[in-house]
C-alpha cells in the first residue's frame, strides 16, 4: 500500500513538472507577445484622429480572457503538444512582424498598428497552439478568434463600411424626414429644410457606436443563442438597425434645430457628444431580435421533445 501511495505521488508529480513548464514559456511567449504589440497600440490610442474609433480594444482581451478562464476545465483538460500548425503560425507571425517593422513608414499609423497588432495575434496563437494543442484551439476558438476585434480596421476596409454606414443613413433620414412631414429637397446626402441645409456626411456615419452594436451582437448570439444561421442573421441585423439609429439622430437634431433652437445641431451636447443616447434604443431593438430568436429556438426545442415523447409514448403501446 505504502508503495502504491508512493507510486501515484511520483506519477503525480511527473505530470505537475511538464505541465509547470508548458505555462512558463506560454507565458514567456505571451510576455513577448505584449511587448511586440504595445507600442503600436499605444501610439494608436493616444492618436486624436483614431482613439475615438478604437476605445474598445483595451476591454476585448478581458473579455476573451473571462471566457478562457470559465472554460478552462475543458479547454486544458487534455493537452499535447502540436508543433506542425504551433511552430508554422509562429514564424508567419514572426515575419509579419519584421515586414511591418521594416516597412512602417510607407503605411500611415492605422494600417501600421493594424499589420503590427495581426502578426502579434498570430505569433500569439500559434503557440496556444503549440503549447496546448489543436483540441484547445478547438474549445477556445471563440475567445481566441474575438482577439481579432483588438486589430484596427485596415483603411480601405473603414472607408468601405463608412461609404455603407453613410449611404444607409442617407436613405433612413430620407424615410424619416418623409414620416415625420418635414418638409425638404434632396440633393444626393444634402437635405434642404426650410430654414438650413444637413448633410449626411462622414461624421455621421456613427461608425464608433455601429463597431459597439456589431461586437455586443457578436457576443450576445454566442452566449443566448445555438443555431448558426440565427446568430448570422442577429449579427447582420446590426447593420440596419445602426443606419436607422444614425438617421433618427439625424433627424432629430434638425427638427430640434428648426423648431427649437438651431444651436442643437452646432454646439449642443447632444450633437457632440449624445451619441449614447441614440445608442441605448439601438441596443434594445437589438434585444427585442434577440428575443425573438431566442424564443423560436426555445420553441422548435419543446416541438422536437414533443415528438421524441410522442415517439417513445407510441412504442410502448406497441
Amino acid at each position: 500500500m505504502g508503495a502504491g501511495v508512493g507510486g501515484s505521488v511520483e506519477w503525480t508529480m511527473r505530470m505537475r513538472i511538464p505541465m509547470n513548464k508548458r505555462n512558463l514559456l506560454f507565458f514567456f511567449l505571451s510576455t513577448v507577445a505584449v511587448w511586440m504589440m504595445y507600442t503600436p497600440l499605444r501610439d494608436l490610442l493616444t492618436s486624436t484622429t483614431q482613439s475615438e474609433n478604437y476605445s474598445h480594444i483595451l476591454l476585448i482581451p478581458l473579455v476573451s480572457g473571462y471566457f478562457i478562464y470559465s472554460g478552462r476545465k475543458a479547454i486544458f483538460s487534455t493537452l499535447k503538444h502540436s508543433y506542425s500548425i504551433g511552430i508554422p503560425l509562429i514564424i508567419v507571425g514572426v515575419l509579419l512582424y519584421a515586414l511591418g517593422w521594416h516597412q512602417g513608414d510607407q503605411l500611415n499609423q492605422n494600417d501600421y498598428s493594424s499589420l503590427m497588432t495581426f502578426s502579434v495575434l498570430v505569433f500569439w496563437i500559434g503557440g496556444f497552439i503549440l503549447f496546448y494543442g489543436t483540441r484547445a484551439f478547438r474549445l477556445a476558438v471563440f475567445p481566441l478568434l474575438f482577439l481579432a476585434f483588438m486589430v484596427p480596421i485596415p483603411s480601405v476596409l473603414m472607408e468601405k463600411i463608412i461609404s455603407a454606414l453613410l449611404a444607409g443613413s442617407t436613405e433612413a433620414t430620407y424615410l424619416l424626414f418623409n414620416f415625420v412631414g418635414i418638409p425638404f429637397l434632396r440633393e444626393g446626402p444634402v437635405f434642404h429644410l426650410p430654414s438650413m441645409s444637413v448633410e449626411v456626411a462622414k461624421q455621421c456615419s456613427g461608425i464608433r457606436s455601429s463597431l459597439g452594436l456589431f461586437i455586443t451582437g457578436i457576443l450576445a448570439g454566442h452566449l443566448f443563442l445555438r443555431t448558426g444561421w440565427k446568430k448570422i442573421v442577429f449579427v447582420l441585423s446590426v447593420f440596419p438597425i445602426a443606419v436607422l439609429k444614425n438617421g433618427i439622430r439625424i433627424v432629430t437634431l434638425s427638427s430640434l434645430a428648426i423648431y427649437v433652437d438651431e444651436k442643437f445641431i452646432t454646439q449642443s451636447f447632444l450633437h457632440k457628444s449624445g451619441g449614447f443616447v441614440f445608442f441605448i434604443p439601438a441596443l434594445a431593438l437589438l434585444g427585442v431580435i434577440l428575443w425573438g430568436l431566442r424564443k423560436s429556438e426555445r420553441k422548435n426545442e419543446i416541438d422536437f421533445e414533443g415528438v421524441g415523447n410522442k415517439g417513445q409514448e407510441v412504442g410502448y403501446r406497441e
